[in-house]
């Protein structure tokens, strides 16, 4: 008996790690681009945009791994030991998907960044609100509809006529508008945890790094 559990554990242990490396993959494009297009001092070429495009059809991955919670629950159902369920599985999973919103609140502090150096800081609360709701509409056509950030390009129609079309019924409003609010709840809670080990915001919206308490002439 005891060798069976462990033989089932160190399958499913396995098969998760195969989606779990491939979803982080995905989460850390978006990070990687806004690295690239907002940390950089760079001008708005075609490059730019096309990246800023790319940016924003890979950034749903990223809040996309808090929905993998439902692979949690079909691997509690097949493992009944409780030590490996809490010593060994919840870690995991709190660690890669922690990791994956953690790479989305990175991406949109870098794109906080950007516009307030380019002194549009009044605009960061808008862009983060609407990056919640574009992510919870990718989120939704991810999960539900099987939807992949390539499909943009693939499947352009299919994203115009069955996405859009799906977007009209009452059930898939009430998930998005809940994915809404789960976003924007935990992105306010980890962005100010974020900040708080590397930079500070600046009245309330743009982000400037810390400042010590000696200036350069007390020191000289």
């Amino acid at each position: 008996m005891k060798e069976e559990l462990i033989a089932t554990f160190l399958q499913i242990l396995r098969f998760n790690m195969r989606w779990m490396t491939w979803n982080l993959f995905l989460a850390f494009i978006p990070l990687a681009l806004s690295v690239w297009l907002f940390r950089t001092r760079r001008g708005r070429s075609w490059v730019w945009w096309l990246g800023f495009l790319v940016f924003f059809a890979f950034l749903p991955n990223a809040p996309y791994l808090l929905t993998d919670v439902i692979h949690f629950v079909d691997d509690i159902r097949r493992i009944q030991s409780v030590w490996m369920i809490t010593l060994v599985l919840i870690p995991i999973y709190l660690l890669v998907i922690l990791a994956g919103f953690e790479a989305y609140v990175i991406s949109l502090i870098n794109l906080g960044y950007y516009l307030h150096r380019i002194g549009k800081s009044q605009w960061i609360l808008g862009a983060e609100m609407i990056t919640h709701a574009l992510c919870a509409i990718g989120i939704y056509w991810g999960r539900f509809l099987r939807f992949n950030s390539w499909d943009f390009v693939t499947q352009p129609d299919a994203i115009l006529t069955k996405g859009i079309e799906e977007l009209l019924g009452r059930q898939p409003l009430v998930i998005i508008a809940i994915t809404f609010v789960i976003l924007a709840g935990l992105y306010w809670i980890m962005k100010r945890a974020s900040l708080s080990f590397v930079v500070q915001p600046h009245q309330g919206t743009g982000i400037q790094p810390r400042q010590t308490n000696q200036t350069n002439s007390d020191l000289s």
